[in-house]
């Protein structure tokens, strides 16, 4: 930050700075001072309607939540004056007094409001609880347990403001107030598309990911993990990055990271569709197919079928260095004896740029072949040819973030919500922002909800539909 654009005052005694309308709330917290915190998440609007952030101001008859009050030069803050505590402990003592008391009836690993009351040495409540809600377990990935919500809306937020699904409110006043799933709805049997935005931002695990026992019964998964290893989502092409939460070498939970393309955001398949790892029909060890096993023609037929349950009853195990010989020695035959012509080589949309560059080397230098290929070739073909034309790169040309500085969208022939969800929350973002959203598509899909204007044109005349609006606009 450069002097200009620094708002210098008073916090706890020391002088410091920060930026014009930031909240003071962060300025402690690159400051290293800690103010309670239960309804902000950066990244979320701030609401101020948790009441844990107050700090005094000077010249000021009330207390200010520091969540959403900026700083003005000279202004003099104290956040751990006598009467900033007082309300701090109060509201934290009042929120503990309606959460289950028992430590086996928790239901995150970390919860926000323990951390700060125990920061703050805050006893047992003094005050009657409410009456719990019951427990929610029809969604087969999140547990609703009300009876630990604290009402701070991040989920809500989360839900509207992050992910735009609009599932999650807030419903009744006063003592009824509580989260509801549309119209009032169980949340498995609501419109939520499970992306688990609202799990990653509930600070008291009223909102956690399920685990299962060996019966199928649900609950809040509560145990702890002994590493976390940072990856990238396997799935799509968004790109979101993301940290794995493992634990004996089994993935527990999946939390999203800051990546350039999700901000912290992931859908259901990067958050919940880590199974597949666990599947005992998934290939550890290489296998090489035995030498008494039915032909292939017999197979292929339909008179053998493979169970996947009894695989080594046709394949047995075998070693790395084994199977990549077995291997090679196949494709050199058949380039021996038909010559490089007769392999191909089809590469996967799920590698790397490296992975993809090596894949070719090896099918034109070790094969002697051309005859290589990309699956994404079928469907891209011809809007590689139009970029290449257009702006003379084939590739993407932005980041999926650079939604939010259009002035106008237009979707074509894609229904993002299902396929790149993360990158549909950013479009969604946008037409909150007052982008002008055109959907066109032969399906009504989710983003037309939201579209300024959505043209469903009969299918099989997209051509003429965009033939037409090059002959209005050129």
């Amino acid at each position: 930050m450069s002097v200009r654009d620094t708002v210098t005052f008073m916090l706890d005694g020391r002088e410091v700075a920060g930026r014009p309308g930031e909240p003071i709330l962060e300025v402690a917290r690159r400051e290293g001072i800690a103010i309670p915190q239960l309804c902000y998440k950066p990244g979320l609007a701030a609401v101020g309607n948790c009441r844990a952030c107050m700090v005094e101001i000077a010249g000021e008859r009330v207390l200010a939540p520091s969540c959403c009050r900026s700083a003005t030069p000279g202004m003099q803050v104290r956040s751990q004056s006598e009467r900033a505590r007082k309300a701090q402990r109060l509201v934290l003592e009042l929120l503990q007094a309606d959460m289950p008391q028992a430590g086996y009836t928790r239901y995150t690993r970390d919860n926000e409001l323990d951390h700060w009351s125990a920061k703050l040495g805050v006893g047992a409540p003094r005050f009657a609880p409410r009456v719990p809600p019951a427990a929610d377990l029809s969604h087969p990935a999140i547990a609703v347990n009300l009876a630990a919500c604290i009402q701070c809306t991040r989920c809500v937020r989360a839900c509207r403001d992050e992910q735009v699904n609009d599932v999650i409110g807030l419903a009744w006043r006063g003592e009824h107030a509580q989260i509801v799933f549309d119209m009032g709805d169980p949340m498995g049997a609501s419109t939520c598309v499970g992306c688990g935005e609202c799990v990653q931002a509930c600070p008291t695990g009223a909102l956690a990911s399920v685990e299962r026992d060996a019966a199928g019964q649900a609950a809040a998964s509560l145990a702890v993990a002994d590493q976390q290893v940072p990856s990238v989502c396997p799935y799509c092409g968004v790109g979101c990055q993301l940290t794995y939460h493992v634990k004996d070498n089994r993935i527990l939970w999946v939390d999203g990271r800051d990546g350039p393309a999700n901000r912290g955001r992931l859908c259901v398949k990067g958050r919940y569709g880590f199974d597949y790892v666990h599947h005992p029909h998934r290939l550890t060890t290489p296998l090489i197919r035995r030498k008494d096993a039915a032909p292939k023609v017999a197979m292929i037929g339909g008179d053998v079928m493979l169970d996947p349950d009894h695989v080594l009853d046709v394949f047995r195990e075998a070693s790395w260095d084994e199977a990549l010989d077995f291997a090679a020695g196949g494709l050199t035959a058949i380039r021996d004896a038909h010559g490089g012509k007769a392999l191909a080589g089809f590469g996967s949309a799920k590698g790397s740029n490296e992975e993809a560059y090596l894949f070719q080397k090896l099918v034109r230098t070790g094969f002697g072949s051309n005859n290589v290929d990309h699956c994404t070739r079928l469907c891209h073909a011809s809007s590689v040819v139009a970029l290449l034309e257009g702006i003379g790169s084939g590739a993407v040309s932005n980041p999926v973030m650079d939604v939010l500085r259009s002035d106008v969208i237009v979707v074509i022939g894609a229904n993002p919500s299902v396929n790149h969800p993360v990158a549909a929350s950013w479009i969604k973002n946008a037409v909150k922002r007052g982008a002008k959203l055109i959907v066109m598509d032969p399906r009504r899909s989710d983003l037309s909800r939201l579209a300024f204007r959505f043209l469903q044109f009969n299918a099989d005349t997209d051509v003429a539909l965009l033939n037409a609006l090059m002959h209005v606009i050129v």
